[in-house]
């Protein structure tokens, strides 16, 4: 364990601390300044929106130019884009908040792993910036679900119930045939 230099004031000891235990580091002491707001902003600038193609609006990150590279850029690009996501957990956003960020991410790399359409997806789409908004807007009004929130999970599911009947309906399909056929 590492030990405090010597002229530094000792930490202060919970009030519901046995007598004479060592006081415990508080949760992600050690990490917090990654979990600031200035440190997720200039993430989110980084990944998303640090360059501009000259004569347009359109802005780009690391992302975008992480994504280029084949299989293995989309899979960087989004365990960078984890952090946000972490610290709104860490910070206590609402779980239908995290999910969202969640589908933000995995939608951006999903369609991201598509080449060169996907990366051009991802230059529009911005999932660190919208996942940084949520997280802002959340923090600032805690535990408030709004319509959007609710109904973005509705189309979710929706969605993800079509991706898992399709292929069901498919192989139905595939098994009707071949009995008529055979």
């Amino acid at each position: 364990m590492p030990q405090l230099p010597s002229n530094a004031p000792p930490p202060a000891t919970p009030p519901n601390a046995a007598p004479g235990t060592r006081p415990q580091p508080e949760r992600w002491s050690r990490g917090a300044w990654l979990f600031r707001d200035q440190t997720l902003r200039s993430l989110e600038i980084l990944l998303d929106e640090a360059f501009r193609i000259p004569g347009t609006q359109i802005r780009f990150g690391i992302d975008g130019i992480i994504g280029l590279v084949p299989g293995l850029g989309d899979v960087l690009a989004g365990l960078l884009s984890l952090v946000i996501p972490l610290a709104a957990w860490v910070r206590g956003v609402p779980y239908v908040t995290l999910v969202r960020m969640a589908m933000n991410l995995g939608i951006g790399v999903l369609v991201g792993s598509i080449p060169l359409l996907g990366d051009a997806f991802d230059i529009a789409w911005k999932p660190n910036r919208r996942n940084y908004q949520l997280l802002q807007r959340h923090l600032g009004e805690p535990h408030r679900h709004t319509s959007r929130d609710w109904a973005f999970l509705w189309m979710l599911l929706i969605a993800l119930a079509l991706v898992f009947a399709i292929p069901v309906a498919l192989a139905v399909w595939l098994l009707v045939w071949l009995n008529a056929h055979v």
